[in-house]
């Protein structure tokens, strides 16, 4: 989800073996916003019962936070070129505690307008991370070998993931009152206050080790990365020229749409009286195999599966099986319908680092550009949740699962187009452009 305007180059200057260590550093800043992005998905079912709200409403929770990479994307690669990788990684961290400090005085008045006013200072500090640490990540090593760092990186970002659903539900849903029922809801005005201040430990603790990470990179001795383009070129092309750019920004965004919303809506689709008798605290550790799955698929599929298959075919298979495993989920009942949505975690595991790489192969000069847009279309986080709930609220939630089956369908649709797309290909029509 991950990188900025203009392409960075790695500067002379620390040996290689520094590398390791600011890579080893890095991991925990893929954690830390793995784990503070899913936690949306427990405030999806608390505050949806804390303020009385429907799924439309409860969704500007998603809209806010991933609207913001819209927002800020671009700012923040201005900012990078300003005061380099380093300290914007810091300014992010710092951002993202401020965010979490503002869920206190959210969860003591209630306000839901300031609970979204919170999570749009985290997303800020998130989206200044994504742009800042992913092309850090790609120069510290050989460029032949940057797919894999991204995957085993953002596998600890999985690990984030993995946890925080489980952290959420002991922390959060498990001390609500909402949280103790299967339906989520909530009697008197009292419990609702009681329940709205559940966040406010929990975020604080985050606040504190987002602020002790920040005072250790402060400090830290880290690679220095050149943030200027490397030649005039990149001003005289456009991206527009380049269709699987282009098609691959629109996978990005139904992707990341798809994600979320499975994500958003789980918990309330698990607590369902036609599949479980749970209670939405129950609910959410089960969040944690749809999380899980995709930080098993990232170590083990992208890791080692990708060295042998091509990775189109990896991502069109499981683009076919992520969208049949949402249809028997729709069709079923019980723990079938339960495990065959949470299975579809493992089948998003790859692709978006998949679809990142082949959407700006053969880019050249332009790989820095076009990668920002790719961050720009993390925007679906924002809008497929909302249509999501749109049609959970007038139709139902089982059947609206298949806004996020017809997202995988034009994804299988890219991995098809890219399979003729090889890096000599690619790079040849690059030259033909910039020739003609």
């Amino acid at each position: 989800m991950e990188a900025p305007v203009n392409k960075p180059m790695a500067e002379e200057g620390p040996p290689p073996a520094n590398h390791a260590v600011a890579l080893g550093v890095l991991t925990t800043l893929f954690f830390m916003w793995g784990f503070c992005t899913v936690l949306n998905d427990i405030l999806v079912p608390h505050l949806k019962a804390v303020f009385e709200m429907n799924y439309v409403q409860t969704m500007l929770i998603q809209f806010t936070f991933f609207g913001t990479y819209f927002l800020l994307s671009m700012p923040s690669a201005k900012l990078i070129e300003w005061v380099g990788y380093k300290y914007s990684i810091v300014a992010g961290l710092l951002v993202m505690g401020c965010g979490c400090l503002l869920f206190i005085p959210a969860a003591g008045l209630p306000s839901y307008d300031l609970f979204l006013t919170a999570l749009f200072v985290l997303a800020a500090g998130i989206t200044l991370l994504q742009v800042a640490a992913n092309p850090y990540v790609a120069v510290l090593g050989p460029e032949k070998t940057a797919s894999a760092r991204l995957n085993l990186v953002q596998g600890f970002n999985s690990l984030g993931t993995l946890l925080a659903p489980l952290f959420g539900g002991l922390l959060i849903l498990s001390q609500s009152k909402a949280g103790n029922t299967a339906v989520g809801a909530v009697e008197s005005l009292q419990d609702r206050l009681s329940d709205a201040r559940a966040v406010q430990v929990p975020y604080l603790g985050i606040a504190i080790v987002l602020f002790l990470i920040a005072a250790l990179l402060w400090v830290a001795r880290l690679p220095k990365i050149s943030t200027h383009p490397k030649n005039a070129e990149e001003a005289n092309d456009t991206l527009w020229r380049h269709k699987t750019l282009i098609m691959g920004a629109i996978a990005i965004f139904v992707y990341v749409g798809a994600e979320v919303s499975i994500g958003s809506f789980l918990i309330n689709y698990i607590s369902s009286p036609h599949i479980s008798h749970m209670t939405t605290a129950e609910a959410a550790g089960y969040l944690s195999f749809y999380w899980g799955g995709a930080m098993v698929g990232r170590f083990v599929i992208g890791a080692a599966a990708m060295r042998y298959v091509p990775p189109p075919k990896i991502l069109a298979d499981n683009c076919v099986a992520a969208a049949i495993l949402l249809v028997i989920s729709m069709a079923a009942t019980g723990p079938i319908s339960m495990w065959t949505i949470l299975l579809v975690g493992l089948c998003n595991s790859i692709m978006f680092p998949t679809i990142f790489t082949l959407a700006i192969r053969g880019l050249g000069p332009l790989t820095g550009r076009g990668s920002g847009v790719l961050v720009m279309a993390i925007f679906g986080g924002a809008i497929l949740p909302m249509i999501q709930a749109k049609v959970a609220d007038s139709i139902g939630l089982t059947i609206s699962f298949v806004v996020p089956a017809v997202c995988y369908l034009y994804i299988w649709f890219f991995a098809l187009r890219s399979f003729d797309k090889t890096p000599a290909v690619a790079q040849a029509e690059v030259s033909a452009i910039h020739s003609g």
